[in-house]
């Protein structure tokens, strides 16, 4: 048997999943959470094998649920079961250990499929989201993220940005984000490469192969 918890802040989308899932004789849901918080402490007391886990929810969001409950040696496995499939949340999720990603939307079968694979130890995820991730690693992302894995996806970006010379006003107006938000990506991004300036970060950049086109 394999022991189920549900983590969505929606009723109506957890009603579903248990219609969804009643055919499912060998998948008893044991609990359902409102909030990363809830999912927590339901996994402490109830023991779940494997927890379908929303990215958006009040408070604690999935993606921090998921970094706490990974910490647990006996933790139980998380699918991320979410409307987002940019490429943000599939890394940001993957970094903080879970084993799966499908997207609300998935057939009866491919959930099913995925909280078996993932009680099982394996990792599955929806053919959107595979296509994601095999692009992201054919592209030379993948080495990039091993170079600097504290990075987000968009410190990254914006890093890729920096070294090939780009001030903060243009990567602004590049990414349609406030120059605001990128003084505090550069800043964050200098803070985690251990850098006190530009010349510095682009050198290391430079290094990990950004920046060279």
């Amino acid at each position: 048997m394999i022991r189920l918890l549900i983590a969505d802040d929606h009723p109506a989308f957890r009603r579903g999943l248990e219609l969804m899932l009643a055919d499912a004789d060998d998948i008893p849901i044991v609990g359902e959470a409102d909030t990363g918080e809830r999912a927590v402490e339901l996994a402490e007391s109830l023991a779940p094998d494997v927890i379908l886990m929303d990215l958006r929810m009040p408070g604690l969001d999935g993606i921090e649920a998921t970094r706490r409950l990974t910490r647990v040696r006996s933790a139980a496995a998380v699918v991320v079961l979410t409307m987002f499939e940019d490429d943000d949340s599939v890394f940001a999720a993957m970094r903080a250990g879970a084993r799966g990603y499908l997207l609300k939307g998935a057939e009866q079968d491919e959930i099913i499929r995925a909280i078996r694979a993932a009680a099982a130890g394996e990792a599955i995820f929806g053919p959107q989201v595979a296509q994601r991730i095999i692009a992201h690693f054919a592209s030379g992302s993948g080495s990039v993220a091993a170079a600097f894995p504290s990075l987000t996806e968009r410190e990254r970006e914006v890093l890729e940005m920096v070294a090939t010379g780009k001030g903060n006003a243009v990567i602004a107006h590049e990414l349609m984000i406030s120059l605001k938000t990128v003084r505090n990506h550069v800043s964050n991004i200098f803070t985690k490469l251990q850098v006190s300036e530009r010349s510095q970060a682009i050198v290391k950049a430079r290094e990990a192969g950004l920046g060279r086109a």
